[in-house]
């Protein structure tokens, strides 16, 4: 976390990875205006926040502008997918939309790291983002995934699609089941919200729907659970892919 407006400035100018940025609802002046032109360029996330709010992050001086640093540095989507395929890979790539809670964020890491999953896409606004408390929460995982934070999720919904991609989204609005897709070819699971689920303009642009069966009272799986079961059927279809290894 690093505070004042001219610090804010100068870390973003200098191209450090800044998840979001806190300013003082009613600040307006010359610097400010600064700062929105560098971070619009840059289409860093801005929140406009009450000053009591600030002040219970730092008794330091803040000036009105409170940014918060990334734990890891973000891949982009776009320089990920063709070394993948320069690899040799069937890529799996995870994409959460709408995701807001650090528990269930560091839970699905920590499946996606242990399953071998290439790389995490999550949108820039209204999700969750890399902190400490996420890094501790997926036990280091997402210290050894690539994370990919993209300005619009759709789009790279769309990238996905037009580099092969099958593209599959886990929803209750689904008829057909997780296990009926062939995801021997490379493929991209997008797993939505708890409350919201997935926005209906990603559903209507995905390949297919599929659902997890719910057979008990209570509606609808953890997301992190849900995701654990979506990425190891993705495993067991691909069992070349499964190296187990024996324990000591």
């Amino acid at each position: 976390m690093i505070f004042g407006t001219r610090a804010v400035i100068e870390a973003a100018s200098a191209g450090k990875e800044i998840d979001k940025i806190l300013v003082r609802r009613d600040l307006q002046n010359e610097l400010a205006r600064e700062l929105f032109s560098i971070v619009h360029e840059m289409q860093i996330p801005v929140q406009r926040v009450p000053k009591e709010r600030l002040d219970r992050l730092t008794r330091k001086n803040h000036q009105g502008v409170i940014a918060f640093m990334s734990a890891v540095s973000y891949q982009r989507l776009d320089y990920i997918v063709p070394f993948l395929y320069e690899e040799g890979k069937t890529p799996l790539i995870v994409l959460l939309d709408g995701i807001t809670d650090v528990r269930n964020f560091g839970a699905i890491a920590r499946t996606c790291e242990c399953a071998g999953v290439d790389a995490i896409v999550i949108p820039a606004h209204n999700s969750v983002s890399v902190t400490a408390d996420a890094v501790k929460t997926s036990a280091g995982a997402l210290m050894n995934i690539p994370v990919c934070k993209e300005t619009n999720l759709k789009d790279a919904v769309r990238y996905l699609k037009n580099c092969g991609y099958k593209i599959v989204a886990a929803t209750e609005k689904a008829s057909s089941s997780y296990v009926s897709v062939d995801y021997t070819v490379p493929a991209a699971l997008i797993l939505g919200g708890e409350d919201v689920g997935i926005s209906p303009e990603i559903l209507r642009i995905c390949d297919d729907m599929v659902a997890i069966p719910i057979l008990g009272k209570i509606a609808s799986l953890n997301v992190s659970a849900a995701a654990a079961i979506m990425i190891y059927e993705v495993r067991r279809q691909r069992p070349q892919n499964l190296i187990f290894q024996p324990f000591n």
